[in-house]
């Protein structure tokens, strides 16, 4: 543990702000801004760090040989894409079959620049029955910072305002990718 500590303190330069609660074993955990591949290797030791699992759901060709095995030692579960298939209900279920678990998703669906945010972390969360912690990588200070968890209302755009508003100022490891709040 201290040699990723040093790796990611004094190496990385990167600090960590809050923690997760450990009474709150199932939950979205929403990671903005997601603007480069680099928020990985973050987020691994920042979980790492804070003694806290978190799992993510990823393209199913990303689980293929060789990298599959990394992929699910390191939390991944494979997602079907193809279109026909209800995925909120598939996340939803993964839920359902653990004691613990905790889902990053970014929001934005891709590491470009978008105007919106997908909708599906919250209808997994509300499927799910789970709050939402929002976590933002803030490359300008290089503070990962973990907020208290966040029960969802239940209304789309006041909720998504809400959590939108967690992540003002912060900037991705590409400025011009992340979204203005």
């Amino acid at each position: 543990m201290w040699f990723t500590k040093f790796i990611f303190h004094k190496l990385m330069g990167w600090k960590i702000q809050g923690s997760f609660d450990p009474e709150v074993k199932k939950s979205v955990v929403l990671v903005v801004p997601h603007t480069h591949w680099h928020d990985f290797t973050v987020g691994a030791y920042a979980r790492r760090i804070l003694k806290t699992k978190i799992h993510f759901v990823g393209k199913k060709e990303l689980f293929k040989w060789p990298m599959g095995a990394y992929f699910r030692w390191m939390g991944g579960y494979p997602l079907d894409r193809t279109s026909g298939q209800n995925k909120v209900e598939a996340i939803a279920a993964i839920f359902d079959k653990h004691e613990e678990f905790r889902m990053a998703i970014a929001p934005e669906g891709t590491r470009k620049m978008v105007d919106t945010w997908k909708t599906g972390y919250f209808y997994i969360a509300m499927a799910a029955k789970v709050p939402i912690i929002a976590v933002a990588f803030d490359y300008k200070t290089k503070t990962v910072v973990v907020h208290p968890p966040y029960n969802l209302q239940g209304d789309l755009e006041a909720d998504t305002a809400a959590l939108m508003a967690k992540y003002k100022g912060v900037v991705g490891k590409i400025p011009e990718y992340t979204q203005n709040f």
